[in-house]
């Protein structure tokens, strides 16, 4: 992987993941767009092809047969999100923004873990991922 840290001016960094393989997006997209009853499993075997594929950990929480399920899928993300952060130059600190669409996997299993966690009654770690969610972009989800 190549490593993308922006610095421009003051202020902490902007650490952009790199982009992935159109193929892997045309497959999660035809997971996706499988009958309902299919979705899920269709999905889950991207994510077993693609482990380190963000977006697709982020489609299995959103598809996930129940809140434990998809709180597993998110969580998982997130952690495979923080060690591709880490391989592009993210020192554990600095923006992770919306704005870069590479991002949009490891935000999305953070903001699905932060909801997940509060569904199931993890209201420490819940508040915890809303807290990194901002810190990773103080504008929010555009």
């Amino acid at each position: 992987m190549s490593s993308t840290v922006n610095v421009s001016g003051t202020g902490p960094p902007n650490v952009v993941l790199p982009a992935v393989d159109n193929a892997l997006q045309a497959a999660l997209d035809a997971a996706l767009a499988s009958h309902d009853r299919d979705r899920r499993d269709a999905v889950a075997r991207v994510v077993a092809n693609h482990p380190r594929y963000l977006a697709a950990w982020a489609a299995l929480g959103d598809v996930a047969r129940d809140s434990v399920e998809s709180y597993m899928a998110y969580r998982v993300g997130y952690h495979r999100g923080l060690d591709a952060l880490r391989a592009n130059g993210w020192k554990g600190s600095g923006y992770v923004r919306w704005s870069a669409p590479t991002n949009h996997g490891f935000l999305n299993c953070l903001d699905g873990l932060a909801r997940t966690a509060a569904d199931i009654g993890e209201t420490d770690e819940a508040t915890r991922c809303s807290q990194f969610l901002l810190q990773c972009d103080p504008n929010g989800r555009p």
